[in-house]
């Protein structure tokens, strides 16, 4: 049961905006399962819950740019949350699902996909942490874009990769920024890896001269060429930073 009126604390701040970042956009409202949970955990209503989601939005440049003002009551300390987790994504990032696994009373989430052998000490928990990291970017990247394919508009949750506009080794403070993301399928996120497809700063798709000898094929003409020049799907929130995508067509883009 919910308790009297009191102020948010750093860690309920935290995992509300753990939650404002997995949860898609159109989905923030008081009937949402986690939102629910984290209501119970914390002692708060659901509606208070989705409200201080809301108040984030509010925050959120990317919305701004869409005319998406978001609650107008954002506080002090929401502010101070926001601008910790852009300025360092990788420490609020796990702090955030250490702290939202404990109040759930659930286990850590992490990336399957990641693969390492069970090892013990700090090495191990190194691994781990990788893992949480990697789960929170691709949840609030997919999110982000509504789990579609911005290329194509998949929506099979399988087929979906949240892929990093400047690769993982090559900026470690961006790692989990979902500015540094896409939601692309596994092929589009594959050719944009290898540099055969960037993205440009009107958002649009540019594709490699690399192809040009493969006009005639079919595929390439239904997979590659007919998106070329056409503007991806928005996300509804962190949009793609124009130097991460200025890094990718100069480094990476197969000109």
């Amino acid at each position: 049961m919910a308790t009297e009126r009191r102020n948010w604390t750093r860690e309920e701040l935290i995992v509300a905006f753990n939650l404002y970042c997995k949860i898609p956009f159109s989905k923030i409202n008081y009937n949402h399962k986690l939102i629910q949970e984290l209501a119970n955990a914390i002692g708060r209503t659901p509606s208070a819950v989705a409200w201080k989601l809301v108040n984030f939005a509010s925050l959120d440049p990317t919305l701004k740019e869409r005319n998406i003002k978001g609650a107008s009551n954002a506080g002090k300390l929401d502010k101070i949350i926001f601008e910790e987790f852009h300025q360092d994504w990788n420490t609020l990032a796990y702090e955030s699902e250490v702290s939202l696994a404990t109040l759930l009373n659930k286990p850590l989430e992490i990336d399957e996909e990641i693969d390492f052998e069970i090892k013990e000490g700090k090495v191990r928990e190194a691994l781990v942490k990788v893992r949480v990291n990697q789960s929170f970017f691709r949840n609030t990247v997919l999110a982000s874009y509504e789990n579609k394919c911005c290329i194509t508009g998949i929506s099979i949750p399988d087929f979906l990769v949240a892929s990093h506009i400047i690769p993982w080794s090559k900026d470690e403070k961006n790692r989990l920024n979902p500015e540094n993301g896409l939601c692309l399928n596994s092929i589009h996120d594959k050719a944009f890896d290898k540099g055969f497809i960037t993205i440009n700063f009107d958002y649009k798709i540019q594709v490699s001269k690399y192809f040009n000898d493969f006009r005639k094929e079919n595929n390439i003409q239904k997979f590659f060429l007919e998106f070329e020049n056409k503007e991806i799907v928005m996300p509804k929130r962190f949009l793609p930073n124009k130097d991460f995508l200025e890094y990718h067509h100069t480094n990476i883009f197969k000109r």
